[in-house]
């Protein structure tokens, strides 16, 4: 052990944020780019990937160029000014683009083709094929479609972010030797692949049938080029949480803000001509390193249509259907079982439908009281909350606490908030100042021995949808104190109290950064004693600067450290004398790693927590979050087992070298593949089968997910 202690501000010790980013996008690219997996699984990845893209200009480059042009000069962590990551974001994302569309456009259509699902040109069409979509165009397309011409007294027009647009140049007017600038919106609502007549599986692009139908919107006029681009726009929020006003309306102002915020990044056909581009690009005002040009179809999300073709099973991954880990008779009578248990629900492995049971039996119980819950992002028909709608008209008191600055959901959660209140429900629109992103739900019950309080906590949203793609744990209980801290926690975010003080939960932006601080802090006394002492933790994302020096300081007095980051991680292990003893792996396969555990050995006495926060300044400060604990020892083991298994995993984990980059861990010789999240569905059935096979009942899985990453 070494008496040197890491510098403040020494740059070796941290990785950059933003380019820790594009190196978890780059992980979930290389699963695009692998043989090994069907095509269609490639295709699924390669649109997460231009989705990622997408969400990390709106926000983070748009937050990097916003402190450029406030003449921010200051380093980060890692030493780099804002100056200088833009310059590497700009040069990686770009790498990671050409890489992105070699894939797609060269391997992945070029073996879907081999298949017979195929893009075809419209200009490849034969004369039939033609005329048939021609007719189309002009029964179907041509009437939502509105020419715009770009002059002196029409200026250029302000198009959304993410919206797809054709841009083309007209012959210059008599006199004038500039060739005219003209764009069509692209409709968002028709469908991007348009299936050829007479064709099963081969589809032209809206946009490239739009294209060569332009004469019909220009009539007269010579087209001398066309291609289709996007821009992408700042859509950060930038409320006054000072201020007074109605906090809904305000959001509602900023969403209409963006339509017309900073353009970070252009995206353009490679068939754009320079000159195309310098009318575009003088418009918009965006330098060259803005710019993106690619060899295949903008904007390949649209893509994904053919990953949910039906059939085709052999381009996709063997289904893994969510288990039933309850049987009828105990999701017919919730509350029963969890006096007698706690309950802990991983999915996808295992179904979210106890979960939905709890709530939806809270509704319709005439001893349940009261109902408060938190709501992050839902799914858009919802059970859970049409049962808190139907419990609100029931004259229970339902008090639902909507975060309406869920990044991309905001209007969505807008209008499900407004029918929640038209039904009876109280509902609140955030906390000012912190957004809500705690997994919480409260049942006040009348029970035969008084009131009685049954809470669930998860690691994840109350959405049916994503728990059948994310990996998260929910955990119900009716433990007493767990119970007061629920409605201490929810009086204190509807109410006017000082910040709870709670027994067994720990609340962000009050509580639980020190909780996790003083949870290592006693590994590190621990290791300093002569004890052995060990930290296991899976997350999201780790970014907090005191949270990675305390660990480095454990690293340095002996505590063993085994860090599954899956995104971000700015901590850099494997630096002698600092982190020798850290070890961090990332997962990427086939569901979304989304679960926050852990483990801390605490002289053999495990605790074993779970959370909705990752390690991040903006959980443990800007936002209200919940660690919760898994007291019951048989779901400890559960919880451990799961967190153990996925640092054995060699088929989709990549360890974190150093030098910030990645290596994908292989079997050694000898040794027999790991997958960590197709062992876990196998351990799911055979807990399954040993406990039907003690109550005499035959396994049955429920309906097939469709996977994601």
């Amino acid at each position: 052990m070494t008496d040197k202690k890491p510098r403040r501000r020494d740059p070796e010790l941290f990785l950059n944020r933003e380019l820790s980013w594009l190196a978890f996008n780059g992980r979930v690219l290389e699963e695009a780019t692998d043989p090994a997996n069907p095509l269609l699984e490639r295709l699924k990845f390669a649109t997460i990937v231009a989705s990622n893209l997408d969400e990390f200009f709106m926000v983070r480059v748009a937050a990097v160029k916003n402190q450029i042009a406030e003449g921010d000069t200051a380093p980060d962590l890692a030493g780099l000014t804002p100056t200088q990551q833009l310059q590497e974001i700009s040069a990686r994302a770009h790498e990671m683009v050409d890489t992105l569309y070699r894939t797609v456009v060269g391997e992945i259509l070029t073996g879907l083709a081999a298949r017979e699902i195929r893009l075809v040109p419209v200009s490849g069409l034969d004369a039939a094929a033609r005329s048939s979509l021609s007719r189309h165009f002009r029964d179907e397309i041509l009437p939502a479609l509105t020419p715009l011409a770009i002059d002196v007294s029409r200026p250029f027009p302000m198009l959304a972010g993410l919206s797809l647009n054709v841009a083309l140049l007209l012959s210059p007017i008599e006199g004038e030797s500039k060739p005219r600038l003209g764009v069509v919106q692209v409709p968002a609502r028709l469908r991007r692949l348009v299936r050829l007549p007479g064709s099963g599986t081969a589809y032209a692009l809206l946009e490239d049938l739009i294209r060569a139908e332009l004469p019909a919107l220009f009539p007269g006029q010579t087209v001398l080029e066309s291609a289709a681009f996007r821009v992408t726009r700042d859509a950060e929020m930038d409320l006054d949480d000072e201020g007074g006003g109605d906090y809904l309306e305000a959001i509602q102002e900023e969403l209409k803000k963006r339509r017309k915020s900073q353009v970070v990044r252009l995206e353009s056909e490679a068939i754009a001509t320079d000159a195309l581009l310098a009318q575009l690009t003088e418009r918009l005002d965006i330098g060259a390193r803005d710019i993106y040009r690619v060899s295949g179809p903008v904007d390949i999300r649209a893509l994904f249509g053919l990953v949910e073709l039906p059939a085709l099973e052999d381009l996709r991954d063997p289904p893994l259907r969510p288990l039933q880990s309850l049987d009828d008779a105990e999701r017919a009578d919730m509350f029963a079982l969890i006096d007698q248990r706690d309950v802990l629900v991983h999915n996808p492995y295992e179904s979210f439908d106890p979960v939905v049971a709890f709530v939806s039996q809270a509704a319709d119980d005439p001893d349940v009281l009261a109902i408060k819950q938190t709501l992050y992002r839902t799914s858009g028909d919802s059970p859970m909350v049409l049962a808190l709608a139907r419990a609100a008209e029931q004259g229970k008191q339902v008090t639902v606490l909507v975060e309406l600055l869920a990044r991309f959901d905001e209007q969505s959660n807008i209008r499900w908030a407004r029918s929640l209140e038209e039904s009876g429900a109280h509902v609140i629109y955030g906390v000012r100042g912190y957004k809500t992103h705690a997994k919480i739900c409260l049942v006040v019950r009348r029970g035969r021995d008084g009131i009685k309080r049954y809470v669930h906590l998860g690691t994840g949203n109350y959405n049916d949808k994503t728990a059948r793609l994310y990996t998260d744990f929910g955990l119900m209980t009716a433990d007493p104190e767990i119970g007061k801290d629920a409605s201490a926690f929810f009086n204190a975010l509807t109410g006017y109290s000082d910040p709870p003080h709670m027994k067994k939960l720990a609340m962000a932006p009050t509580h639980l950064r020190g909780r996790v601080l003083s949870l290592i802090e006693r590994e590190r006394r621990r290791a300093e004693s002569g004890q052995a002492a060990e930290i296991t933790a899976k997350m999201n994302s780790l970014v907090d600067e005191d949270i990675i020096r305390a660990l480095y300081d454990a690293s340095r007095a002996g505590v063993r450290i085994r860090l599954n980051v899956r995104g971000i991680c700015c901590l850099r292990p494997g630096v002698k004398g600092v982190s020798e003893r850290i070890e961090v792996i990332s997962i990427v396969d086939r569901f979304l790693e989304h679960a926050r555990i852990f483990h801390f050995r605490n002289g053999g006495d495990d605790e074993v927590y779970l959370a909705s926060a990752d390690w991040m300044p903006r959980n443990l400060d800007r936002r209200v979050e919940l660690l919760f604990p898994v007291q019951a020892p048989e779901l400890r083991v559960k919880v451990l087992a799961a967190l153990e298994a996925m640092f054995q995993d060699n088929v989709k984990a990549r360890r974190l070298l150093p030098d910030g980059t990645y290596k994908r861990r292989k079997p050694a010789k000898g040794e027999e593949p790991f997958r960590v999240q197709a062992h876990l569905y196998r351990e799911a059935q055979r807990a399954l089968e040993r406990a039907r096979a003690q109550a005499g009942v035959v396994l049955e899985p429920i309906a097939s997910p469709k996977a994601t990453a």
